[in-house]
Order: C-alpha cells, then sequence, then structure tokens
C-alpha cells in the first residue's frame, strides 16, 4: 500500500464507508464535498468582511 491507499482506506474505515455500496459511498462524498464547499464559501466571505 502506497501512502494515497493508506489515506483513503484509513478515511474509508474511519467513517464507515468500507461497508456501503459504490452508490452510497458515492453520495456520501458527494455531500462531503458539497459541505465542504459551503464551509469554504462562509469562511473565505468572513475573512473578507471582518478580517481584511
Amino acid at each position: 500500500m502506497n501512502w494515497i491507499q493508506r489515506k483513503i482506506y484509513l478515511y474509508n474505515v474511519t467513517f464507515g464507508l468500507y461497508m456501503l455500496d459504490w452508490w452510497e459511498r458515492c453520495t456520501f462524498n458527494i455531500l462531503v464535498i458539497v459541505l465542504m464547499c459551503f464551509v469554504v464559501r462562509y469562511v473565505t466571505q468572513f475573512f473578507k468582511r471582518y478580517v481584511w
């Protein structure tokens, strides 16, 4: 296992994704990506308004 495969494996085991079907894993990963986009968007807006 190389470093990237180990990190993917750790991610799957940590969040319990290894026992899901491929489409459930895909749905969960899309949800995580969308939530991270919202977080990044609002953090950048916060910094634009209150910090810079």
